[in-house]
């Protein structure tokens, strides 16, 4: 029996990121350094098949600095850090070891800068998100209210309507986001913002391709984890593009054949914390179920690479 024709658009630029690159290198790197255990503070980034990767060659994955002895190093994971935990790290004499992006230190300092201005922050992200717990948490309690929609927006309370400042979680949509700043100017026309939301290049990058793809597919597959902020975006902007059957699955083993039954175009893309193996998987998938024509979609190219910190490049 002939298998069904399929196109497969594969999104270019997906999975990987430079931060989520270098987070994982740092914990190889400090395994290769101080043998095993290392310990690493929340999920190093959001996929459980890295997670479970860097467990089998020795680090243990906690929740909080209590959870971690004080003779073992420990990681603080991509997504960062509110400020007491180095600071309590560092009273408990730790090598600690921080894999927050860059991009995410850049939004910590940006807030800093602002408060030392006198300016109350307003942040744009996702309650409970461990990136906007960190960014929240550099600053004193109060001094950063979260926003998460645009009605968010009509019932906050702040100190100085002329004394304010906005940031954002690096992972959200870039449409919906820019709903919430415009809402944000108009009711307080001083607020001082970043000169481009403070979304990442890798973020906009990966919702721009499926933007471009999405007309020409039947239905869109996004590779990434449930916990993935920004894979669930992506999921988001390829419904809100016109797929009209948008998914997140964590691997292969998660497509919903019958929900594609009939289809003659799939798009499929990954978050930035989902690695290539698992990308193929699913290609692999579909070319044992269809006569297969991957065409990929490129949108930009990425050349990104962020150097790991300078403890994991001296010897121990």
């Amino acid at each position: 029996m002939a298998m069904p024709p399929l196109t497969l658009y594969l999104a270019a630029p997906r999975g990987f990121c430079a931060g989520v690159d270098r987070a994982i290198k740092i914990v190889e790197m400090a395994l290769e350094k101080w043998g095993a255990p290392v310990y690493v503070r929340h999920e190093i980034v959001h996929n459980k098949f890295v997670v479970d990767g860097l467990r089998e060659k020795g680090a243990v994955f906690v929740e909080e600095l209590d959870d971690c002895p004080e003779d073992r190093p420990v990681i603080f994971s991509a997504h960062g850090v509110p400020k007491a935990v180095p600071a309590e790290a560092a009273r408990r004499e730790m090598i600690y070891v921080d894999a927050t992006c860059p991009l995410v230190s850049k939004v910590h300092i940006e807030a800093a800068r602002h408060h030392e201005n006198g300016l109350q922050m307003v942040m744009i992200g996702h309650a409970g998100h461990p990136e906007t717990v960190g960014t929240m948490g550099q600053l004193p309690e109060g001094e950063v209210l979260l926003v998460e929609t645009p009605e968010d927006v009509a019932h906050l309370e702040v100190r100085d309507p002329e004394k304010l400042a906005f940031v954002t979680q690096t992972t959200l949509s870039l449409d919906d986001t820019s709903e919430i700043v415009s809402a944000l100017k108009t009711r307080f026309p001083q607020i001082v913002g970043p000169h481009k939301e403070d979304i990442c290049y890798a973020t906009t990058n990966r919702q721009e391709a499926v933007k471009a793809m999405a007309p020409d597919c039947d239905a869109l597959l996004v590779v990434g984890a449930p916990n993935s902020s920004n894979s669930k975006r992506l999921v988001e902007v390829g419904a809100k593009a016109g797929c009209r059957y948008a998914q997140l699955v964590q691997r292969a083993g998660d497509i919903d054949w019958r929900a594609l039954e009939g289809i003659r175009s799939i798009g499929l893309t990954a978050g930035a914390s989902a690695p290539d193996v698992l990308i193929e998987e699913v290609i692999e998938a579909f070319r044992a179920r269809y006569d297969l024509q991957v065409e990929t979609v490129t949108t930009a190219v990425e050349n990104v690479e962020f150097k790991v910190p300078r403890v994991l490049r001296v010897p121990a």
